[in-house]
């Protein structure tokens, strides 16, 4: 269960960071809400997670999911370029992602 909560935390991080686009500085009502909202569940499903799964995997996983959650959200909502190198590297952090939670042991 931990590690579905890791991943939602993951999610949750893709919300806000790409959210910060729309919050235009936090002087968007709205978007800074929404925004705000996922950083805080994003961080108490980290730490929740983070119970079970050692702390570096954890931290290693949220962060990987969220960068390519963000890349992959800002090339849908933003028109930001995929380069080829871009997408191989990309590929290389989710090849990273499951091969961390292959090899945890929680």
């Amino acid at each position: 269960m931990d590690w579905l909560y890791l991943f939602l935390a993951g999610v949750l991080e893709v919300v806000w960071s790409l959210g910060l686009k729309y919050t235009e500085g936090f002087t968007r009502p709205l978007p800074s809400v929404i925004t705000g909202a996922a950083i805080v569940a994003s961080m108490l499903l980290l730490g929740k997670a983070a119970r079970t799964i050692p702390i570096g995997t954890a931290y290693a996983v949220w962060v990987g999911v969220g960068v390519v959650g963000a890349a992959i959200g800002g090339v849908l909502l933003f028109d930001e370029g995929m380069s080829a190198g871009r997408a191989f590297f990309l590929a290389l952090l989710v090849a990273a992602i499951v091969g961390l939670k292959l090899t945890a042991s929680a």
